[in-house]
């Protein structure tokens, strides 16, 4: 497990990736009140469909799903 230090977010690379692609759907500053779950969850849907090189181009509900049945397997 790797603790970053606060304030790092150069330490976090992957959150970080994380947080730009959330910016392509809601721009700095935007008000989540006014945005609805189901655009959330729209979001959420899509970023997850979509393939990442350090999941090995696989998208991460790919890797989820995989990780699930060698985990159910193995119980």
């Amino acid at each position: 497990m790797f603790i970053c230090d606060p304030h790092s977010p150069w330490q976090r690379g992957s959150n970080e990736n994380l947080n730009g692609l959330i910016r392509d759907f809601y721009p700095k500053g935007t008000n989540f009140n006014n945005v609805s779950e189901d655009e959330l969850q729209q979001m959420q849907d899509l970023l997850n469909a979509r393939p990442r090189k350090t999941l090995g181009f696989n998208t991460p509900a790919e890797t989820l799903d995989e990780y699930l049945r060698g985990v159910a397997l193995t119980t």
